[in-house]
């Protein structure tokens, strides 16, 4: 099968590259720096030539007012050079739980994103995923200081990028779902709480303080980035992955 991954260069589409390459796959990494510019349309007749099956992973470069637009236009891009190329599926990387949270911009955009592709002229698969463990580093930093990192008590189901390929890798090579299969961790946490065991595990010596409001998550509310029925669990831990990546 022939595929290509837009966004095949970053942190989830360059190991889906390398995945579906090794399981015998013609994959085109499409992106920048390979001379396709989603924003533009530029470079995406030629990326697309031949393709049965198109992965999108790309992320706004923003994650303000601005992201609904840019997942507007790059929809809008692909999905008519989808259409001319005559691929059969298009999937795209989403979030659990991103049509509940409408007070954070990008989710908007993200659900908009999803709607545009739904409305699409090509039979389509979303997956979502909740956070991933390698931003843990990256959610900390937005609220923390030397001494303490504020966090929210915000439960979450987090899982490693490295199964969140294993399942997209699955439908893309598989039919069309025409609807949405959720993908997420073995556990649900507080947030406050994996700041903790990363902090723990790194000997780092700051302590967690919880703050409702503080950072991205802190206006999520109840169990909006947890897994509903019938998700797809990775076997991961998260206790588990801190102690191999150390």
């Amino acid at each position: 099968m022939k595929i290509t991954v837009i966004g095949g260069t970053g942190l989830i589409g360059s190991q889906l590259v390398t995945r579906l390459r090794d399981a015998g796959h013609e994959v085109v990494a499409a992106s920048l720096s390979t001379g396709v510019d989603l924003l533009k349309g530029t470079g995406l007749d030629e990326a697309l030539e031949g393709a049965e099956t198109v992965v999108n992973v790309t992320n706004s470069p923003t994650f303000d007012e601005a992201s609904p637009e840019f997942f507007r236009t790059t929809m809008g891009h692909l999905l008519a050079a989808g259409e001319r190329a005559g691929v059969r599926h298009q999937v795209i990387l989403s979030i659990v739980g991103v049509d509940q949270v409408p007070q954070l911009d990008y989710y908007r955009a993200k659900t908009l994103q999803e709607e545009l592709l739904r409305n699409g002229p090509t039979p389509y698969s979303i997956v979502r995923a909740t956070q991933f463990f390698e931003f843990m580093d990256a959610v900390m930093s937005w609220t923390a200081d030397d001494d303490t990192v504020r966090l929210p008590s915000t439960r979450v189901q987090p899982i490693a990028t490295a199964e969140v390929v294993e399942a997209l890798a699955d439908v893309t090579t598989g039919a069309p779902l025409g609807g949405v299969l959720d993908v997420a961790g073995p556990d649900v946490l507080p947030l406050d709480e994996l700041g903790r065991l990363t902090l723990a595990a790194r000997k780092d010596p700051r302590r967690v303080v919880v703050d409702e409001q503080a950072g991205m998550f802190g206006v999520v509310e109840g169990d909006a980035l947890v897994a509903g029925p019938g998700a797809r669990l990775a076997p991961t831990h998260y206790r588990d992955w801190l102690e191999s990546a150390l």
